[in-house]
């Protein structure tokens, strides 16, 4: 899916290089689901029980608000 496509390289060059190895690893397992998985997360239809992949979830889903659009919402824990 074109928009998984630009959450994923939004969060790569955004955030990937700066996150902890830890949420790297969550991030490379991220890539590795079915489309239709990862869009329940995107969308919070599902939430991901490991504590790394939640936090990278929640931070892919901050590319879907429009602040992120602007580039004012930058900031990775």
């Amino acid at each position: 899916m074109k928009e998984l496509d630009l959450l994923t390289s939004g969060y790569l060059e955004q955030f990937y290089p700066r996150a902890p190895a830890e949420e790297q690893q969550a991030f490379a397992e991220l890539l590795e689901l079915q489309d239709t998985q990862l869009m329940s997360y995107m969308l919070g239809r599902v939430t991901p029980t490991d504590g790394a992949t939640a936090r990278v979830v929640s931070v892919m889903r901050t590319l879907l608000s429009p602040a992120a659009e602007t580039g004012a919402d930058q900031n990775c824990s």
